[in-house]
């Protein structure tokens, strides 16, 4: 096993946040600097609808562009693609939200939210309720950055879904939209944080108000008036220009 490293931000995270993408491509750059980058689809909606040979097809073509990159280890940040790339023995898949702890924050970012007047609760990703090492990196993130966090009862292994699991939304929309709705009711505090931004987009829709953790590290200080970043993804227009612009985005990181 070499030493060179890959990042895949996933799908919608560069559909919401070209900025945080960037920014994390940077700060990971100064730690590996042969980091390669990779913006691409791991299959796994179509795997969730059932069309087992477009999956193979496309988890195919991105194995390969690893293997083209000669990647030993991939960094990913979208947690149904590190359960997708982990079904390949082709290369090691780490998440963003254990790695994090390993490496550090950026020294100028530890302790920056001291100050804040916001109790944050966190929606865990249920797609990863088994494990915890994710749960407690991202719990480590906002300690680091100084925020307080309230759990709620259906919390990390308990998580409940956020609405969009298993393709919900496009089959069945009303349905997703209840989940949605009873999710945000969990929470003991109005302000949320999640680490998937389709989480994100479900956490608005239900009612509540809802950050990336990427926010709360690249962003401004959170405070109790403070208001969430624009729900991008319920524009498809928008949501695909930010993906334009996040493919550009990591180009520039990695040439750096």
């Amino acid at each position: 096993m070499g030493n060179r490293r890959g990042f895949m931000p996933g799908c919608s995270l560069p559909s919401y946040s070209p900025k945080n993408v960037e920014l994390t491509v940077q700060y990971l750059k100064k730690h590996y600097p042969e980091l390669s980058g990779i913006q691409k689809c791991c299959g796994k909606p179509t795997k969730a609808l059932g069309q087992v040979e477009l999956f193979e097809e496309r988890f195919g073509s991105l194995v390969q562009d690893i293997k083209d990159c000669e990647i030993d280890e991939m960094i990913v940040a979208c947690q149904s693609c590190m359960n997708t790339l982990r079904e390949s023995k082709e290369f090691k898949t780490t998440s963003l939200w254990e790695l994090l702890p390993q490496i550090g924050l950026p020294q100028e970012l530890i302790g920056k939210a001291k100050d804040s007047d916001v109790v944050f609760s966190v929606h865990d990703s249920c797609s990863i309720r088994d494990l915890n090492g994710i749960h407690e990196g991202i719990r480590w993130i906002l300690k680091e950055l100084g925020y307080k966090v309230a759990e709620p009862e259906h919390t990390k292994d308990k998580t409940r879904c956020c609405g969009f699991g298993g393709m919900i939304v496009p089959v069945n929309p009303d349905v997703a939209k209840k989940v949605m709705d009873r999710r945000v009711k969990d929470f003991p505090t109005e302000n949320i944080v999640v680490y998937c931004a389709a989480c994100r987009q479900s956490m608005i829709l239900g009612g509540g108000q809802a950050w990336h953790i990427l926010d709360l590290i690249w962003g401004d200080v959170v405070y109790k008036n403070s208001k969430p970043p624009e729900d991008v993804l319920s524009n498809p227009v928008k949501a695909w220009i930010n993906r334009f612009k996040s493919k550009g985005a990591i180009k520039r990181a990695i040439k750096k």
